[in-house]
């Protein structure tokens, strides 16, 4: 149904997507509740756990 919104998505709708997993999952939820929002796709690196390419395989599977 179209990218995922990283700012609105829940923790268990960001595990569905390939590569993340439940951690990784509650650390982007964790970072926006302490950052606020993310502004571009690309903000995703500042989560632990996620590096160039997995922001990668992600860059079209997210939106902001």
């Amino acid at each position: 149904s179209g990218p995922i919104d990283v700012n609105r998505a829940t923790a268990e709708e960001l595990d569905e997507l390939p590569g993340v997993g439940p951690a990784t999952a509650a650390a982007i939820v964790d970072d926006r509740v302490r950052n606020g929002p993310f502004v571009d796709v690309d903000d995703l690196e500042r989560v632990p756990g996620i590096g160039p390419a997995k922001l990668a395989a992600l860059r079209d599977l997210v939106r902001t």
